[in-house]
């Protein structure tokens, strides 16, 4: 039972990832991130880089991008292998998810990290 919420969870993730993404599910993605505590900061980052990928402010390959496209669609939709009305447990999945994404992105988030500093410092 339990590893087919897995496969399920994963295959969800793999329809998502094929899905276009909009203000409103960046902005609830926002917001469910207090739910995803060790990872919360982890999907933070996820959720700016795609916001600044999609602006036009950063680029990355399509295949990274539809990674955090399948991660916050996944995070936010009511569709789970597990539903998140049910506390704690329901957020298991979506912290799979999440560091499934983070373990696949981690080369790209650190050339983010370096770009926002870049940005910044050239801001200064």
């Amino acid at each position: 039972m339990k590893k087919m919420r897995w496969i399920r969870a994963f295959q969800l993730f793999e329809q998502f990832r094929k899905m276009s993404i909009s203000t409103k599910e960046f902005d609830s993605a926002e917001a469910k991130a207090a739910n995803l505590n060790e990872k919360a900061s982890d999907f933070k980052l996820l959720i700016a880089m795609g916001r600044d990928t999609i602006a036009g402010r950063y680029k990355m390959n399509k295949w990274n991008l539809s990674v955090i496209v399948g991660t916050i669609v996944y995070v936010v939709s009511p569709l789970d292998a597990i539903p998140d009305v049910i506390p704690v447990l329901g957020w298991i999945d979506d912290l799979t998810i999440v560091g499934y994404a983070v373990a696949k992105l981690t080369d790209e988030m650190r050339k983010y990290k370096t770009f926002k500093e870049n940005t910044a410092a050239a801001i200064s």
